[in-house]
């Protein structure tokens, strides 16, 4: 081989080795960076938190959400041995303290209590900044509650059938009663007009508190209320309840009826109250996140306490109820267009 010809081989050869390093070395770079951030998340997620969680609730302090959050912020804070604050930012249908959570730091250290009135209705009657399916990971679904269809004492009906016969002799003559437009009572009410083929105005207040004054003075005469909230009004005799709008009876209601046992089938409406994240948060404090509510749901006390309220504790893994938050977005976004539901 002529000596010109080695030199070039040899010097192919060397680059070609030197290259080779070149390319190891970027791939042991990669591997050491991909290690190094997957040691900082699972190091995350052992020191979790790292300072005080904020847990945000779309709702005035004193009701349903707030109860709710509250109670979790006490049991968060015991498992991990740190600070879990709750934070009221009310207003926009729930959608103001969502807002904060969806553009909040991905690092878990805040949270947020949603129910279905904010995840998915608001979204279909208002401009939002933010994409609840997308912008908030679901922790788990807290508590399911049935509405409860009930009228003023006022009204001559005891049961649903009754009912719609007078809807439909004085088709303007009822009016419902709801905690504010966009919230689940709304919809039941819009739903149940088309499911029973009735008609009747809708009438928002701020909150249930306002709207059962009404309801039991006859000013408006119907209103499709959680159970935790009209509970104590039913227990005392100041509603009549005529059906509930879920799948099931409720235990705190054995005698009251479903609406589809009561003959207007094809309709539900339950309030449901879950925990959601920011989207992005490393995914081992999501899951350890996940595991704790899980635990926390499934203590006797916390059991307890929610079947007070008329609910039962949530049992879907975050799968499920990632599902469902999907499918009760979709399912409520149709029934808001086929109602014509607008804000007022």
């Amino acid at each position: 081989m002529p000596l010109t010809w080695l030199a070039a081989w040899g010097s192919i050869t060397l680059h070609n080795v030197i290259h080779e390093a070149l390319i190891h070395m970027a791939y042991l770079k990669y591997w050491l960076l991909a290690l190094c951030a997957l040691c900082s998340v699972s190091a995350q997620a052992q020191t979790y938190p790292q300072k005080p969680v904020r847990i945000m609730v779309g709702a005035n302090a004193g009701g349903g959400t707030d109860i709710i959050a509250r109670m979790l912020a006490e049991k968060l804070a015991e498992s991990f041995k740190g600070t879990f604050v709750v934070e009221n930012r009310p207003g926009a249908s729930n959608t103001i303290a969502a807002d904060l959570t969806a553009k909040a730091t991905p690092d878990g250290h805040t949270l947020l209590v949603a129910t279905n009135t904010g995840q998915a209705i608001a979204p279909h009657l208002m401009k939002l900044s933010f994409d609840p399916i997308k912008d908030l990971t679901p922790i788990g679904l807290i508590v399911t509650v049935p509405n409860v269809l009930v009228v003023s004492t006022s009204v001559p009906a005891n049961t649903v059938k009754d009912l719609v016969a007078l809807m439909k002799a004085k088709p303007n003559d009822f009016k419902y009663a709801s905690s504010g437009v966009g919230s689940t009572q709304h919809i039941a009410g819009e739903g149940f007009n088309l499911a029973a083929g009735v008609k009747s105005i809708h009438i928002p207040y701020k909150g249930s508190s306002q709207a059962h004054l009404d309801l039991i003075a006859g000013s408006v005469q119907i209103m499709f209320d959680t159970t935790s909230s009209a509970m104590a009004q039913i227990k005392m005799g100041k509603l009549k309840p005529l059906a509930l709008t879920s799948a099931q009876r409720s235990p705190e209601l054995p005698q009251v009826p479903t609406l589809a046992e009561a003959g207007v089938p094809g309709f539900e409406m339950n309030t449901w109250y879950g925990m959601f994240v920011t989207t992005g948060t490393p995914p081992d404090v999501t899951a350890k996140l996940q595991a704790e509510l899980a635990k926390i749901l499934r203590l006797p006390e916390v059991q307890a306490k929610l079947k007070a309220l008329g609910g039962e504790a949530g049992s879907l893994t975050p799968e499920q109820f990632s599902q469902l938050n999907r499918q009760e977005y979709e399912r409520l976004g149709a029934l808001i267009k086929q109602a014509n539901i607008k804000l007022e």
